[in-house]
């Protein structure tokens, strides 16, 4: 990973090339599914959800690719859709790790910034710690109580033992669970700000689907818990990315994809490179209204900020979007972003098995049509 990107925010340059990207009728963000496969058997995955790509296909029923066909592909599709950020998640994207290796130094060198979000299930190389503009994140989700129920094999004596020598970002999904001790969430980020290896912790809330009625949601009240709570602490925790503009986005979220910077800004494709995930990279039908991406929460905090103190981040994007949707159109490998996609048909979600009983969080059925 290049070390000198591992303070958080946009570079003014970089944030200019963004906007130059969308007036061309581009998307600066790409998350790419590179592989069907996962030996974990996380409950909540949305990648593995019934309705993720829109109920006409799941992850594990697409065709997908390995070796120079795989690595050829993604490249060709970079080409394409030419973002300035690309994430590589799954399934279990080490799966992939030496198809990975083959590809992270090719997008470097089309200054591509590559972020490979894994379980880290194996281990990570430690040749890919010296390429330039790539990242690893790790998902930890919770405690060793939690996370080495919900994420086995992938264990926090295995994550330690396949991060050495590394160095990673950590993301978190708080779930309904972590909620019932009050030192838990201090405690995790105890642990973790004190690894050597860790340069950013960045914390999600559990994202539903609409209709869902899970024990790993979070209440409204508890929403407010975390966001007061991880505000306060990052003092604290100077490796945990939050500030007061993230933690209010995480209590008031968008509430609807179009009114999301990152659903807007990021394009999505499933193991088969051609299945695009829709409205975001939750896909499905996300219930807005309890939203709790880190990356959605940052994007909706930095579009209120004001560029050089006069406009709006969000009206230079809308504005960009507009232009670039007619730019697009002259390009012939255009493929078009910016569309209104009909609601995708409701299906039963897969229920999990824990201690916490849905009822106690009294979510009506079809709220307001948010995610």
């Amino acid at each position: 990973m290049n070390r000198s990107t591992g303070k958080p925010g946009l570079r003014i340059m970089q944030l200019i090339s963004a906007w130059q990207s969308i007036l061309t009728g581009s998307t600066p963000m790409m998350s790419i599914e590179v592989t069907r496969e996962c030996p974990l058997s996380c409950p909540g995955c949305y990648a593995y959800g019934e309705n993720h790509l829109g109920g006409a296909a799941t992850l594990r029923s697409l065709a997908d690719y390995r070796g120079d066909e795989l690595v050829n592909r993604i490249v060709r599709l970079v080409r394409q859709h030419r973002p300035l950020h690309v994430s590589l998640v799954g399934g279990e994207p080490l799966v992939r790790h030496r198809e990975l290796s083959r590809l992270l130094p090719i997008l470097s060198e089309m200054k591509v910034h590559t972020m490979v979000v894994t379980s880290a299930v194996v281990p990570i190389p430690r040749e890919w710690m010296s390429i330039p503009r790539v990242r690893v994140t790790v998902s930890v989700d919770g405690l060793p109580e939690h996370h080495d129920v919900r994420r086995k094999p992938a264990t926090y004596e295995r994550i330690l033992q396949n991060m050495a020598g590394c160095q990673v970002n950590i993301h978190w999904t708080i779930t309904g669970p972590m909620m019932e001790r009050p030192l838990y969430r201090e405690e995790y980020l105890a642990f973790w700000n004190a690894r050597p290896e860790v340069v950013r912790i960045w914390a999600s809330l559990y994202s539903p689907q609409k209709n869902e009625r899970t024990a790993e949601m979070l209440t409204r009240s508890e929403r407010q818990v975390v966001a007061e709570e991880l505000e306060r602490l990052q003092p604290c925790y100077p490796k945990l990315l939050m500030n007061r503009g993230i933690a209010r986005a995480i209590q008031e979220p968008p509430a609807t994809p179009r009114e999301c910077m990152f659903a807007r800004m990021s394009t999505n494709y499933s193991a088969d490179l051609q299945t695009r995930v829709e409205p975001c990279i939750f896909g499905g039908v996300p219930d807005c209204s309890q939203c709790g991406c880190a990356i959605s929460s940052g994007l909706h905090w930095l579009k209120t900020v004001r560029a050089a103190r006069l406009v709006k981040i969000s009206t230079l994007v809308n504005n960009s979007v507009a232009v670039g949707s007619l730019v697009g159109k002259l390009r012939s490998d255009y493929h078009p972003r910016w569309t209104t996609k009909p609601a995708v048909p409701e299906r039963q979600l897969v229920q999990i098995d824990t201690r916490r009983t849905p009822d106690r969080h009294n979510i009506p059925v079809g709220n307001q049509g948010r995610r």
